[in-house]
């Protein structure tokens, strides 16, 4: 298995003999509705779209996880596997394969297993997704939440071998935590005893601006859950992964027989 941090929220994985694009954002610039006095995102280089790519999976609908520029500027053949929210910014930019999942819901793709599960709230009434993927011929699982929500049921999808997770807290005003990593972080370790853990979420290359940003408050590290969790017993490496360097994973397939 090899995991590619693209930056953000976006990553390239090889499992299963499968490429798999998550949440991609590449070309242009971040915004949400317009407002680039709000919040902007940039890339300080101009990214490459990926070659050979079997699926995007998406997990919110929101740009900053189903990215219209980007999305556009991929392959519309390409099958998409999202969120309700997700799958319809994939089908208003014309691809053709798009498959909408439900919290629980199940979907096959070629070697793989994709299980929907519940992420991160979006209002009252709307949650979007995380996702367990399992390598059918291994049984080798990787689950990946971008915003560290999830909820108690969870744990029966233990253990789980790979575990992508922001690992800081990005909170604001009013709205409060936006991105809950430092708790999110300890409790996956605890619940999925995962092998390995690799943050998402992070600022790596890219760069922002806006008004956001100046009542944005911040708090943790990887290092810091690092070290956190190097005085427990839970057996984990955390890695740090840099923007476009491959990381093949060393993983135990008997660590799932459990």
């Amino acid at each position: 298995m090899h995991v590619t941090w693209l930056d953000s929220n976006s990553w390239l994985w090889e499992i299963g003999g499968q490429r798999v694009l998550v949440d991609p954002w590449l070309v242009g610039p971040l915004v949400f509705g317009q407002a680039k006095w709000l919040f902007c995102g940039e890339h300080p280089t101009p990214r490459s779209l990926p070659d050979s790519v079997d699926l995007i999976l998406l997990s919110q609908g929101l740009p900053d996880h189903a990215h219209p520029p980007t999305l556009q500027a991929l392959s519309k053949s390409i099958p998409v596997i999202g969120s309700p929210s997700a799958a319809q910014v994939a089908r208003d930019l014309g691809f053709t394969h798009v498959t909408a999942l439900a919290h629980g819901e199940v979907q096959t793709h070629s070697s793989l297993t994709i299980k929907a599960v519940p992420g991160a709230p979006l209002g009252p009434f709307q949650r979007e997704h995380g996702y367990v993927l399992t390598e059918q011929a291994t049984g080798l699982k990787l689950f990946y939440e971008p915003h560290g929500f999830h909820d108690e049921s969870l744990r029966q999808e233990g253990p789980v071998d790979v575990v992508i997770t922001p690992m800081v807290d990005l909170a604001l005003p009013l709205v409060g935590p936006i991105i809950r990593g430092c708790r999110s972080a300890q409790e996956l370790a605890e619940w999925l005893t995962p092998q390995v853990m690799l943050p998402t979420a992070e600022g790596g290359e890219a760069t922002y601006d806006g008004v956001l940003l100046s009542v944005l408050s911040v708090k943790g590290s990887p290092d810091a859950v690092r070290r956190s969790l190097d005085q427990t017993d839970h057996r984990v490496q955390v890695l740090t992964p840099e923007v476009g360097t491959p990381i093949e994973l060393a993983l135990k397939p008997f660590a799932t027989s459990g």
